[in-house]
């Protein structure tokens, strides 16, 4: 990743975005040459000069301390997530040789603590949102089409995102999926951010901007944000319609790999579901097509 270019993208498309009249400037004349601020009205807001300013713009940020990127970060509006963004595009650490993009792997205990997670869905991801190993109910909510030794291996491993934008059972999966992908562009941009030497990373970056059209335009708009829990609307095709809360848990090491584990309220229809699920990939094995299950639960029922 070109991170002096990020940098300055970054930045035009956050100026872009602010109505200087709500921030309480002046606008003199009907036409403006640029949407949202100028360079010198946010500079002026936040309190440095406009050369300053546009060498940061330019990618030049070698210097910036952190009481001028907080001058900016508010000036901006920025998030928490957009805050630490900037920063990590700002003030890069020392730069590493780009490695090969080796595959990662979950570990045999935390495999063995996703297999004790019998109530609940549950999946390891790396930072790239690759798949390094799901539950038997994981599996079963969010692709149970695919072949359920498929993250075991690096030549078939199914990577989260890549899912979302390129296979069209997630297009049903998912009732919100707009919603969906733009979270999911905006946790990569941030993963990119403070991972700029991660070649795995920028390869699948590359690949979904040239396969996918509504990535690529999402990716443009340079979205930012972490989302670390929630809830989840899900429209299977099995069990129907749920609601799952879901919490991102870190692994700890230097690996970013995390645990997602989904749950549903006690007694709640969402909660009958996922327990249908469940006997669903007992008795039909994880092997069986969604529509194959789907069909034998309404005739079960």
């Amino acid at each position: 990743m070109d991170r002096a270019k990020e940098l300055g993208d970054f930045l035009k498309s956050r100026r872009a975005g602010l109505n200087p009249e709500e921030l309480g400037l002046k606008v003199y004349g009907a036409r403006r040459r640029v949407s949202g601020l100028r360079r010198e009205e946010l500079a002026m807001l936040a309190g440095v000069s406009v050369t300053h300013y546009t060498r940061l713009e330019q990618g030049r940020a070698a210097g910036a301390s952190d009481a001028v990127l907080g001058a900016l970060a508010r000036a901006l509006r920025l998030t928490e997530d957009e805050t630490a963004h900037l920063k990590h595009l700002a003030r890069p650490s020392a730069p590493a040789r780009p490695a090969p993009a080796r595959p990662e792997h979950a570990s045999r205990s935390v495999r063995r603590l996703l297999d004790a997670m019998t109530e609940v869905p549950a999946l390891v991801l790396d930072r790239r949102n690759d798949i390094l190993s799901w539950n038997r109910l994981g599996h079963a909510l969010l692709a149970g089409h695919l072949d359920p030794a498929a993250p075991g291996s690096p030549a078939t491993r199914p990577n989260l995102t890549r899912l979302l934008f390129l296979d069209g059972h997630f297009r049903e999966l998912y009732p919100n999926w707009s919603e969906e992908a733009t979270l999911a562009v905006a946790s990569l941009r941030l993963a990119a951010g403070r991972h700029p030497d991660d070649r795995g990373l920028a390869e699948l970056i590359g690949r979904l901007v040239i396969q996918s059209e509504e990535f690529a335009t999402r990716w443009a708009r340079h979205p930012v944000r972490t989302c670390t829990s929630g809830v989840k609307h899900f429209h299977h095709p099995v069990v129907g319609p749920m609601e799952l809360s879901f919490d991102n848990l870190l692994i700890p090491g230097e690996s970013g790999q995390r645990i997602i584990a989904y749950s549903a309220e006690s007694d709640s229809p969402s909660k009958a579901a996922l327990h249908l699920l469940d006997l669903s990939a007992l008795d039909f094995g994880p092997a069986e097509t969604a529509g194959g299950l789907s069909q034998s639960v309404k005739a079960a029922g």
